[in-house]
Protein backbone atom coordinates (compact mmCIF):
# COMPACT_ATOMS: atom_id res chain seq x y z
CA UNK A 1 0.00 0.00 0.00
CA UNK A 2 1.31 3.45 -0.89
CA UNK A 3 2.39 5.39 2.16
CA UNK A 4 2.07 9.12 2.75
CA UNK A 5 4.71 11.34 4.32
CA UNK A 6 3.44 12.70 7.65
CA UNK A 7 4.54 16.30 7.36
CA UNK A 8 8.02 16.99 8.77
CA UNK A 9 7.96 14.03 11.17
CA UNK A 10 10.07 11.74 9.00
CA UNK A 11 7.33 9.11 9.35
CA UNK A 12 5.45 7.46 6.49
CA UNK A 13 1.97 6.08 7.10
CA UNK A 14 -0.77 4.38 5.12
CA UNK A 15 -3.76 6.66 4.38
CA UNK A 16 -5.89 5.27 7.24
CA UNK A 17 -4.98 5.19 10.93
CA UNK A 18 -6.60 2.76 13.37
CA UNK A 19 -8.22 4.53 16.32
CA UNK A 20 -7.31 2.68 19.51
CA UNK A 21 -9.92 4.41 21.67
CA UNK A 22 -12.11 1.30 21.32
CA UNK A 23 -9.52 -0.99 22.94
CA UNK A 24 -10.59 -1.74 26.48
CA UNK A 25 -13.98 -0.20 25.79
CA UNK A 26 -16.10 -1.63 22.97
CA UNK A 27 -13.41 -4.12 21.96
CA UNK A 28 -11.93 -6.53 24.51
CA UNK A 29 -8.34 -7.76 24.23
CA UNK A 30 -9.10 -10.81 22.07
CA UNK A 31 -11.18 -8.76 19.63
CA UNK A 32 -8.56 -5.99 19.63
CA UNK A 33 -5.82 -8.47 18.70
CA UNK A 34 -7.89 -9.77 15.77
CA UNK A 35 -8.60 -6.24 14.57
CA UNK A 36 -4.94 -5.20 14.76
CA UNK A 37 -3.86 -8.36 12.94
CA UNK A 38 -6.36 -7.74 10.15
CA UNK A 39 -5.49 -4.03 9.93
CA UNK A 40 -1.76 -4.59 9.57
CA UNK A 41 -2.22 -7.63 7.32
CA UNK A 42 -4.16 -5.33 4.96
CA UNK A 43 -1.10 -3.10 4.60
CA UNK A 44 -1.90 -0.36 7.11
CA UNK A 45 0.72 0.56 9.68
CA UNK A 46 -0.34 3.43 11.99
CA UNK A 47 -2.18 3.00 15.29
CA UNK A 48 -3.41 5.94 17.36
CA UNK A 49 -4.06 5.88 21.09
CA UNK A 50 -3.56 8.01 24.22
CA UNK A 51 -2.54 7.42 27.81
CA UNK A 52 -6.04 8.37 28.97
CA UNK A 53 -7.85 5.76 26.83
CA UNK A 54 -10.22 4.34 27.99
CA UNK A 55 -10.68 5.99 31.38
CA UNK A 56 -14.34 6.84 30.73
CA UNK A 57 -15.33 3.19 31.03
CA UNK A 58 -16.52 2.22 34.53
CA UNK A 59 -13.73 0.37 36.30
CA UNK A 60 -11.00 1.72 34.01
CA UNK A 61 -8.38 4.29 35.02
CA UNK A 62 -6.64 4.99 31.71
CA UNK A 63 -3.85 3.11 30.00
CA UNK A 64 -6.05 0.18 28.97
CA UNK A 65 -5.71 0.89 25.25
CA UNK A 66 -1.93 1.25 25.37
CA UNK A 67 -1.69 -1.97 27.38
CA UNK A 68 -3.68 -3.93 24.82
CA UNK A 69 -1.59 -2.54 21.96
CA UNK A 70 1.60 -3.43 23.82
CA UNK A 71 0.38 -6.95 24.51
CA UNK A 72 -0.55 -7.37 20.85
CA UNK A 73 2.77 -6.04 19.63
CA UNK A 74 4.65 -8.50 21.83
CA UNK A 75 2.58 -11.58 21.00
CA UNK A 76 2.21 -10.83 17.30
CA UNK A 77 5.91 -11.16 16.58
CA UNK A 78 5.76 -8.23 14.17
CA UNK A 79 8.86 -6.16 13.66
CA UNK A 80 8.65 -3.00 15.78
CA UNK A 81 9.55 -0.77 12.82
CA UNK A 82 6.64 -2.15 10.79
CA UNK A 83 4.19 -0.30 13.03
CA UNK A 84 3.88 3.45 13.67
CA UNK A 85 2.70 3.96 17.25
CA UNK A 86 1.01 7.28 18.01
CA UNK A 87 0.06 8.17 21.55
CA UNK A 88 -0.73 11.32 23.51
CA UNK A 89 0.08 13.01 26.79
CA UNK A 90 -1.51 15.82 28.76
CA UNK A 91 -4.95 14.59 29.76
CA UNK A 92 -5.95 14.48 33.41
CA UNK A 93 -4.66 11.15 34.70
CA UNK A 94 -5.35 12.00 38.32
CA UNK A 95 -3.51 15.30 38.57
CA UNK A 96 -6.83 17.17 38.54
CA UNK A 97 -6.04 19.18 35.40
CA UNK A 98 -4.63 18.93 31.90
CA UNK A 99 -0.86 18.83 32.19
CA UNK A 100 1.91 19.48 29.67
CA UNK A 101 4.57 20.35 32.22
CA UNK A 102 8.04 18.93 31.69
CA UNK A 103 7.76 16.98 34.93
CA UNK A 104 4.52 15.30 33.90
CA UNK A 105 5.61 14.54 30.34
CA UNK A 106 8.78 12.86 31.58
CA UNK A 107 6.77 10.76 34.02
CA UNK A 108 3.94 9.97 31.60
CA UNK A 109 6.17 8.88 28.73
CA UNK A 110 7.77 6.18 30.89
CA UNK A 111 4.34 4.83 31.81
CA UNK A 112 3.26 4.81 28.15
CA UNK A 113 6.46 3.06 27.04
CA UNK A 114 5.96 0.41 29.71
CA UNK A 115 2.33 -0.20 28.71
CA UNK A 116 3.20 -0.25 25.00
CA UNK A 117 6.09 -2.65 25.71
CA UNK A 118 8.47 -0.71 23.47
CA UNK A 119 11.56 1.45 23.83
CA UNK A 120 10.23 4.28 21.67
CA UNK A 121 7.05 6.04 20.57
CA UNK A 122 6.93 7.03 16.91
CA UNK A 123 4.72 10.09 17.31
CA UNK A 124 4.03 11.68 20.71
CA UNK A 125 1.26 14.28 20.78
CA UNK A 126 0.39 16.97 23.30
CA UNK A 127 -3.25 15.99 23.74
CA UNK A 128 -4.79 19.32 24.81
CA UNK A 129 -3.73 22.93 25.26
CA UNK A 130 -2.44 23.60 28.78
CA UNK A 131 -2.71 27.25 29.79
CA UNK A 132 -0.70 26.55 32.95
CA UNK A 133 2.46 25.59 31.06
CA UNK A 134 4.49 27.74 28.62
CA UNK A 135 4.89 26.30 25.13
CA UNK A 136 8.66 26.46 25.56
CA UNK A 137 8.57 24.10 28.55
CA UNK A 138 6.43 21.55 26.73
CA UNK A 139 8.45 21.73 23.52
CA UNK A 140 11.72 21.39 25.41
CA UNK A 141 10.43 18.22 27.07
CA UNK A 142 9.42 16.74 23.73
CA UNK A 143 12.77 17.68 22.17
CA UNK A 144 14.59 16.03 25.08
CA UNK A 145 12.65 12.82 24.52
CA UNK A 146 13.60 12.84 20.84
CA UNK A 147 17.26 13.38 21.76
CA UNK A 148 17.03 10.47 24.22
CA UNK A 149 15.59 8.20 21.51
CA UNK A 150 12.35 7.61 23.40
CA UNK A 151 10.28 9.52 20.83
CA UNK A 152 10.88 9.78 17.08
CA UNK A 153 8.69 12.84 16.41
CA UNK A 154 6.18 15.00 18.24
CA UNK A 155 3.10 17.04 17.51
CA UNK A 156 -0.10 18.34 19.05
CA UNK A 157 -3.84 17.77 19.12
CA UNK A 158 -6.74 20.19 19.55
CA UNK A 159 -4.83 23.42 18.81
CA UNK A 160 -6.50 26.15 16.76
CA UNK A 161 -4.59 28.24 14.21
CA UNK A 162 -3.64 30.96 16.70
CA UNK A 163 -2.39 28.42 19.25
CA UNK A 164 -0.40 26.50 16.65
CA UNK A 165 1.18 29.73 15.41
CA UNK A 166 1.99 30.74 18.98
CA UNK A 167 3.65 27.39 19.64
CA UNK A 168 5.78 27.80 16.50
CA UNK A 169 6.81 31.31 17.52
CA UNK A 170 7.75 30.03 20.97
CA UNK A 171 9.79 27.22 19.43
CA UNK A 172 11.65 29.60 17.13
CA UNK A 173 12.34 32.03 19.96
CA UNK A 174 13.76 29.29 22.18
CA UNK A 175 15.67 27.52 19.41
CA UNK A 176 13.49 24.42 19.75
CA UNK A 177 11.87 22.24 17.07
CA UNK A 178 8.26 23.04 16.21
CA UNK A 179 5.30 20.68 16.38
CA UNK A 180 5.50 18.61 13.19
CA UNK A 181 2.04 17.03 13.23
CA UNK A 182 -1.49 17.95 14.26
CA UNK A 183 -4.50 15.88 15.23
CA UNK A 184 -7.67 17.99 14.80
CA UNK A 185 -11.34 17.05 14.86
CA UNK A 186 -12.48 17.05 11.23
CA UNK A 187 -15.15 15.25 9.26
CA UNK A 188 -17.91 15.91 6.74
CA UNK A 189 -20.09 17.48 9.43
CA UNK A 190 -17.56 19.15 11.74
CA UNK A 191 -15.53 21.35 9.41
CA UNK A 192 -15.30 24.88 10.81
CA UNK A 193 -12.59 24.07 13.33
CA UNK A 194 -10.10 22.89 10.70
CA UNK A 195 -11.01 24.34 7.33
CA UNK A 196 -9.67 27.82 6.66
CA UNK A 197 -6.73 29.26 8.63
CA UNK A 198 -5.74 26.04 10.42
CA UNK A 199 -5.75 23.86 7.30
CA UNK A 200 -3.91 26.57 5.38
CA UNK A 201 -1.29 26.84 8.11
CA UNK A 202 -0.73 23.09 8.17
CA UNK A 203 -0.35 22.97 4.38
CA UNK A 204 1.96 26.00 4.32
CA UNK A 205 4.19 24.75 7.14
CA UNK A 206 4.18 21.08 6.03
CA UNK A 207 2.52 19.89 9.24
CA UNK A 208 1.21 16.34 9.00
CA UNK A 209 -2.51 16.02 9.77
CA UNK A 210 -4.34 12.97 11.11
CA UNK A 211 -8.00 13.68 11.81
CA UNK A 212 -10.04 12.33 14.71
CA UNK A 213 -13.81 11.75 14.92
CA UNK A 214 -13.42 11.20 11.18
CA UNK A 215 -16.81 9.45 11.08
CA UNK A 216 -18.48 11.85 13.55
CA UNK A 217 -18.84 9.25 16.33
CA UNK A 218 -20.15 6.75 13.74
CA UNK A 219 -22.89 9.04 12.41
CA UNK A 220 -21.32 9.07 8.93
CA UNK A 221 -21.61 5.28 8.74
CA UNK A 222 -25.27 5.92 7.94
CA UNK A 223 -26.59 3.51 10.55
CA UNK A 224 -28.10 6.29 12.67
CA UNK A 225 -31.08 7.84 10.90
CA UNK A 226 -33.26 8.75 13.87
CA UNK A 227 -33.04 9.20 17.63
CA UNK A 228 -34.47 5.71 18.00
CA UNK A 229 -31.42 4.33 16.18
CA UNK A 230 -29.11 5.80 18.82
CA UNK A 231 -30.84 4.21 21.82
CA UNK A 232 -28.64 1.67 23.56
CA UNK A 233 -25.61 2.43 21.35
CA UNK A 234 -22.27 3.05 23.06
CA UNK A 235 -21.91 6.32 21.15
CA UNK A 236 -25.63 7.09 21.02
CA UNK A 237 -25.45 10.21 23.13
CA UNK A 238 -22.72 11.67 20.92
CA UNK A 239 -24.52 10.85 17.68
CA UNK A 240 -27.91 12.37 18.52
CA UNK A 241 -26.63 15.91 17.96
CA UNK A 242 -25.91 15.18 14.31
CA UNK A 243 -29.54 14.36 13.54
CA UNK A 244 -30.43 17.84 12.31
CA UNK A 245 -31.09 19.29 8.86
CA UNK A 246 -27.39 19.49 8.04
CA UNK A 247 -26.75 15.93 9.18
CA UNK A 248 -29.64 14.53 7.18
CA UNK A 249 -28.48 16.50 4.14
CA UNK A 250 -25.04 14.90 4.46
CA UNK A 251 -26.56 11.42 4.78
CA UNK A 252 -28.59 12.04 1.62
CA UNK A 253 -25.43 13.05 -0.25
CA UNK A 254 -23.59 9.98 1.04
CA UNK A 255 -26.51 7.78 -0.05
CA UNK A 256 -26.40 9.27 -3.56
CA UNK A 257 -22.65 8.74 -3.91
CA UNK A 258 -23.06 5.26 -2.47
CA UNK A 259 -25.68 4.39 -5.09
CA UNK A 260 -23.35 5.61 -7.84
CA UNK A 261 -20.14 3.99 -6.60
CA UNK A 262 -21.29 0.92 -4.70
CA UNK A 263 -19.24 2.06 -1.68
CA UNK A 264 -20.68 2.34 1.81
CA UNK A 265 -21.24 5.75 3.45
CA UNK A 266 -18.37 5.31 5.93
CA UNK A 267 -15.98 4.41 3.12
CA UNK A 268 -17.05 7.50 1.20
CA UNK A 269 -16.72 9.79 4.23
CA UNK A 270 -13.17 8.56 4.82
CA UNK A 271 -12.24 8.79 1.13
CA UNK A 272 -13.48 12.40 1.19
CA UNK A 273 -11.03 13.14 4.01
CA UNK A 274 -8.18 11.34 2.27
CA UNK A 275 -8.73 13.51 -0.81
CA UNK A 276 -8.38 16.76 1.14
CA UNK A 277 -4.93 18.23 0.37
CA UNK A 278 -4.14 19.25 3.97
CA UNK A 279 -5.01 15.80 5.40
CA UNK A 280 -2.42 13.03 5.62
CA UNK A 281 -4.79 10.37 6.95
CA UNK A 282 -8.03 10.06 8.92
CA UNK A 283 -8.32 8.01 12.08
CA UNK A 284 -11.19 5.52 12.23
CA UNK A 285 -12.15 2.72 14.61
CA UNK A 286 -13.80 -0.66 14.16
CA UNK A 287 -15.14 -3.11 16.70
CA UNK A 288 -15.51 -6.13 14.42
CA UNK A 289 -13.80 -7.53 11.34
CA UNK A 290 -16.65 -6.72 8.96
CA UNK A 291 -16.45 -3.04 9.92
CA UNK A 292 -12.69 -3.10 9.48
CA UNK A 293 -12.88 -4.66 6.02
CA UNK A 294 -15.29 -1.94 4.97
CA UNK A 295 -13.14 0.88 6.36
CA UNK A 296 -10.07 -0.55 4.62
CA UNK A 297 -11.80 -0.15 1.27
CA UNK A 298 -11.76 3.61 1.67
CA UNK A 299 -8.02 3.66 0.94
CA UNK A 300 -8.61 2.43 -2.60
CA UNK A 301 -11.73 4.52 -3.28
CA UNK A 302 -11.26 7.54 -5.54
CA UNK A 303 -14.13 10.02 -5.56
CA UNK A 304 -14.88 12.02 -8.69
CA UNK A 305 -14.76 15.80 -8.72
CA UNK A 306 -18.58 15.82 -8.90
CA UNK A 307 -18.85 13.54 -5.89
CA UNK A 308 -16.40 15.68 -3.89
CA UNK A 309 -18.33 18.80 -4.81
CA UNK A 310 -21.65 17.26 -3.80
CA UNK A 311 -20.28 16.18 -0.44
CA UNK A 312 -18.65 19.58 0.13
CA UNK A 313 -21.93 21.33 -0.56
CA UNK A 314 -23.96 19.01 1.70
CA UNK A 315 -21.75 19.66 4.70
CA UNK A 316 -21.11 23.36 4.09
Amino acid sequence: MQKRTLGRTGLSIAPLVFGGNVFGWTADEKTSFALLDAFTDAGFNAIDTADVYSSWVPGNKGGESETIIGNWLRQSGRARDSVVLITKVGSDMGQGHRDLSRKWIMEAVEASLKRLKTDHIDLYLSHWPDDRTPYEETLEAHAALVKAGKVRAFGASNLDAAQLQASSAAADGAGLPRYAALQPEYNLYDRDGFEGPLAELCARENIGVITYFSLAHGFLSGKYRSVADTEGAARGGSVAGYLDAKGLRILAALDKVSAETGAKPAEIALAWLMAKPAVTAPIASATNLDQLKSLAKSASLTLSADHMAALDAAGA
